[in-house]
C-alpha cells in the first residue's frame, strides 16, 4: 500500500515503514503526527485519486529527529564596486517514519 501526501509545499510517495526528510513539522522526537492532505492512495490494483484530496484518508507518522542540511554559501559580488556579501544557510528538516496509511472508509 502506498499514498501520496503533501506537506511543506512538496509531494511525497510514502509506504508504511518509510523514513523521509520533510520540511519542519511541529513536535518533538517520538511524537505521533497525522497528514490529512492525501492526494492519492494505492493498494495493488486499486487506485484512489483525490480531487484534490482523498476524503477520509490520512497518513500516520512518527517524528524521529529534527536535523539541518549541509551549509550552503550565498556569495554576492558586484564587479568594480568593491561590494561583496557572504552569507550561509542551513535548512531545518524533520525526519519522520511512516507508521500507517488509513484509506477512506
Amino acid at each position: 500500500m502506498f499514498a501520496v501526501i503533501k506537506t511543506g509545499g512538496k509531494q511525497y510517495k510514502v509506504s508504511p515503514g518509510d523514513e523521509l526528510k520533510v520540511e519542519t513539522v511541529e513536535g518533538s522526537a517520538g511524537d505521533s503526527i497525522s497528514f490529512d492532505d492525501v492526494l492519492m492512495v494505492g493498494d495493488g490494483d486499486n487506485l484512489n485519486v483525490g480531487a484534490p484530496h482523498v476524503s477520509g484518508a490520512s497518513v500516520k507518522a512518527e517524528i524521529v529527529d529534527h536535523v539541518r542540511t549541509r551549509k550552503i554559501i550565498i556569495f554576492k559580488k558586484r564587479r568594480r564596486q568593491n561590494s561583496r556579501r557572504r552569507n550561509g544557510h542551513r535548512q531545518p528538516l524533520t525526519v519522520i517514519r511512516i507508521t500507517d496509511i488509513q484509506a477512506s472508509a
